[in-house]
């Protein structure tokens, strides 16, 4: 799991549209997560800026990939 170093407060909502109009399919949806399929994986998206990737236990690479999905939703609510 990657944790944002910055405090997030993600519309989830927003995220949740913005997930789907790049074609990700999302798997489960409520308040507390966004679950997508994203590079062959189990994507998390929590709102408080948390990304967990399932099966992936690089942790160099989990944060990379956090980073692109949060710069990426942070670019859109702005």
């Amino acid at each position: 799991m990657a944790i944002s170093a910055d405090p997030m407060d993600i519309d989830m909502d927003r995220a949740a549209e913005e997930i789907s109009a790049r074609g990700l399919e999302i798997t489960q949806r409520d308040e507390m997560m966004i679950v997508f399929q994203w590079n062959g994986m189990e994507a998390t998206l929590y709102p408080q800026g948390k990304v967990m990737f399932f099966p992936l236990e690089d942790k160099a690479l989990c944060i990379r990939y956090a980073t692109e999905i949060l710069e990426s939703l942070d670019r859109t609510h702005k």
